[in-house]
């Protein structure tokens, strides 16, 4: 269940050695700076903990935890942003953006998407022209037609706070991940740390089998356990399998010494 408690007191500890995309150290202690409590902070965190995007984590953090230092350039913002305390985040948000404040359309909004992903300097300078001030309807020379872009301006948007949120996504868009990327991640995330935190043992047993032959992170792993007073048990002619498993209060020692 995405709203079960002991696994965001995990999570918020920063309790996250072996969970799926949160074990790094600036992950975990980026957890502890932010208490998640909703499934939606941790799809935020997985987005945000990158290079751009990471920039944001302060105000991110700020934000979610004090409300009054949630800002919106122009009220057109506040029902895209407001999941994320004001703070673009996802590639989703960006195309939300010039769709409601400029008149695109999906497709020509997933246009600007890509465009500011694969950073073309000079084609995003032109769709700040287009993105400010709108564009007439065109029609190419093999038929298609381009429909009219209405243009912040024409939309009541001020062209200083335009041009301030171009610049903005601008930036971002370089590195975004887009939500539905970062919740199957998050979601997966979310699994493992569940398990973690209601079934350790298990959990721990099938993590050190899944790092067979990687030493260093079973002595890591083996570490781990023994501060929540599980012993990794040597292995036993009697009693071990070939993976690592739940013997009593304890972990056996498995018999494989690489992975299958």
């Amino acid at each position: 269940p995405l709203d079960d408690e002991l696994t965001y007191r995990t999570l918020a500890k920063g309790d996250t050695d072996g969970v799926f995309q949160l074990e790094s150290g600036g992950m975990r202690q980026m957890l502890t700076e932010l208490s998640p409590d909703r499934f939606e902070d941790i799809i935020a965190a997985i987005a945000l903990y990158r290079p751009g995007p990471m920039d944001s984590i302060p105000a991110y953090i700020e934000a979610r935890h004090n409300s009054s230092r949630i800002k919106y350039a122009h009220p057109i913002l506040e029902p895209i942003l407001n999941s994320t305390y004001g703070i673009i985040i996802y590639q989703e948000q960006v195309m939300r953006i010039v769709q409601d404040m400029a008149g695109y359309s999906l497709g020509q909004a997933d246009m600007v998407r890509r465009m500011m992903g694969k950073k073309k300097v000079d084609a995003m300078a032109k769709e700040e022209q287009t993105f400010v001030y709108g564009k007439p309807e065109s029609v190419e020379s093999n038929g298609k037609v381009n429909r009219a872009i209405d243009g912040c301006l024409k939309r009541g948007v001020p062209e200083n706070v335009a041009k301030q949120i171009w610049a903005e996504m601008k930036d971002f868009a370089k590195y975004a991940f887009n939500k539905s990327h970062s919740t199957c991640y998050a979601y997966v995330a979310f699994q493992t740390a569940y398990l973690k935190a209601h079934y350790p043992k298990a959990y721990f047993a099938a993590l050190l089998t899944s790092e067979l032959g990687n030493m260093p992170k079973i002595a890591e792993y083996i570490a781990e356990v023994g501060k929540r007073g599980v012993r990794v048990l040597p292995p036993d002619v009697n009693e071990s399998r070939a993976s690592f498993h739940v013997s009593g209060e304890h972990i056996r020692f498995g018999f494989l010494l690489q992975p299958v």
